[in-house]
């Protein structure tokens, strides 16, 4: 008898609900094998868009994701099941998270931001955040910087993007200036011709730029000389570097004294 009666309730389930079961089975298998037909798809297109290898798992990931809920909701919906306990759990889930990671999901956003719009790239020097090096590696949490002197710097991409970024090397040239003092006393003319002469014979110095040589201002005690001159990026600390020590030299043995530290 109980047997019977388990059969009843299965033949009477059936038949009410057999066709919607079966046709709930049939979707779900197609949005698998269809899911599976995209997500190659998809990493395809991602790869010919020439989409960051960082961001390529992520959108991936997140639109595969975004399918396997849509079916799983269309499933449910077939089978009459209810979908408010499941928005409820989602809902609240996404608001746990959110709240854990906040700090996480901003640089994760920060990230993303630097990898689409790119404010900078592989090997640009850069300054943010009050530091100053090469870039040498972007991820999507955080970015890597070479300092001159051989340090690493790891900066979070929450506050790298939502600061001001200075990118040295996006126009592949800088302009170099720099000021010396000199004395109410000296030959202008003789102490212009000698950093000239000087700048002409720097060969890192770009010749199809402007150069600016002349005095700038005029304080109490002396006077103020402006230097402007282009270079590449690369070239920059060295090219002042020589630039100072030469006009030193060349001044000390034309006769021609800086003034003294008051």
């Amino acid at each position: 008898m109980k047997l019977q009666k388990y059969y009843d309730l299965v033949y009477d389930w059936l038949l009410i609900n057999g066709a919607r079961f079966l046709v709930a089975v049939i979707i779900l298998l197609i949005g698998l094998k269809l899911i599976r037909f995209l997500r190659s798809k998809l990493s395809n297109r991602l790869a010919r868009r020439h989409v960051h290898s960082s961001l390529q798992p992520f959108f991936l990931s997140l639109t595969i994701t975004a399918f396997y809920i849509l079916l799983i909701i269309v499933v449910m919906k077939i089978l009459g099941w209810p979908l408010t306990e499941f928005t409820t759990i989602i809902g609240a889930f996404s608001v746990a998270a959110g709240l854990a990671l906040s700090g996480t999901f901003q640089n994760f956003a920060g990230g993303v931001l630097i990898l689409l719009l790119k404010p900078f790239e592989l090997d640009d020097s850069i300054v943010a955040q009050g530091q100053e090096g090469k870039v040498t590696s972007i991820q999507i949490f955080y970015t890597v910087l070479l300092t001159v002197d051989n340090k690493t710097i790891i900066i979070p991409n929450g506050k790298l993007f939502n600061e001001v970024i200075v990118n040295v090397s996006r126009e592949n040239r800088r302009r170099l200036d720099f000021e010396f003092k000199m004395g109410y006393a000296a030959d202008i003319d003789k102490a212009k011709a000698i950093v000239l002469d000087i700048i002409k014979a720097e060969k890192s110095i770009l010749v199809d730029f402007p150069v600016r040589v002349g005095v700038i201002a005029m304080d109490v005690d002396s006077i103020r000389f402006t230097v402007n001159v282009w270079v590449l990026p690369d070239d920059f600390l060295s090219v002042k570097i020589s630039l100072m020590e030469n006009i030193l030299k060349k001044m000390a043995a034309a006769g021609i004294a800086f003034p003294k530290p008051g």
